[in-house]
């Protein structure tokens, strides 16, 4: 009989951080095997801006979990390689920094997701598309629960 005692490696927080940490290991090693030239995190700033037409760098930071001045740093890399494009906007009666993606920056997103989409399904293929389909429902709503109540300084 399993002790009453419950440890956090028999919690779903320890379920979630340890296959978030399986993901991000096997998309590192996808990225490199697959020769793409962004880090996860690009890819990320990438992909959210390709959805979210003109967004500012504060919407985007909250969106990919990242401080502003790391955010920054991505987005710097991004506009180097021609991936995006910063304009300056209003916002409130505000000058505000806002980014589109390029043609190029489609681009190069269009291939990466087609390089990655057959080994990510790879994944996911012994396990039936309803089970996968509630996982995924059920993460969406403990992460919009968890947002809730974390504290977001960015």
């Amino acid at each position: 009989m399993k002790d009453c005692k419950l440890h956090y490696t028999d919690s779903i927080h320890y379920e979630l951080e340890q296959t978030s940490r399986l993901m991000k290991k096997l998309t590192n090693q996808l990225f490199e095997k697959l020769g793409i030239d962004l880090t996860i995190d690009e890819y990320s700033a990438l992909d959210t801006v390709s959805v979210n037409a003109g967004i500012c760098q504060r919407d985007l930071a909250k969106l990919i979990l990242k401080d502003r001045a790391n955010t920054g740093r991505i987005l710097n890399t991004l506009e180097q390689k021609g991936f995006i494009t910063r304009f300056i906007d209003t916002k409130n009666n505000r000058l505000v920094k806002k980014m589109g993606i390029t043609a190029e920056g489609l681009k190069e997103l269009d291939t990466i997701n087609k390089k990655l989409r057959s080994y990510l399904e790879g994944v996911t293929k012994r396990i039936a598309p309803e089970d996968v389909e509630r996982v995924q429902q059920t993460l969406k709503s403990f992460r919009l629960e968890l947002e809730k109540v974390v504290e977001m300084n960015i």
